[in-house]
């Protein structure tokens, strides 16, 4: 006669983590995440900081970047730079003027 040992536990895998089934998908997001956040941080991040970094840090980056991106996108004419006076000016003149004090430097 054989004994079956049952489990304590209702599942069959009496461990938490990752199997060979979804390890690689897991994986392959950790790396997009990490390349992200290193590209779109436009040079305030490195891979071994945002590889080191602790998870719940990483997400929260991760989606704060995400949403500065979104809004960005979605008003793409409210740039600072090419509204108001800075436009109109440019619009205006188009050569550019050389200060006179290059031009007209003392000879001492």
């Amino acid at each position: 006669m054989v004994l079956r040992r049952t489990s304590r536990y209702p599942l069959l895998l009496t461990f938490f983590g990752l199997t060979s089934n979804n390890a690689s998908e897991f994986r392959l997001s950790v790396f997009n995440q990490i390349h992200e956040i290193v590209f779109h941080g436009q040079g305030g991040y490195s891979y071994d900081i945002i590889y080191n970094m602790p998870i719940w840090l990483r997400n929260y980056t991760f989606y704060k970047l995400k949403d500065w991106y979104n809004q960005k996108n979605k008003n793409p004419n409210e740039d600072s730079w090419t509204q108001g006076n800075v436009k109109e000016e440019a619009s205006k003149n188009k050569k550019v003027q050389v200060p006179t004090y290059v031009t007209k430097a003392s000879k001492k």
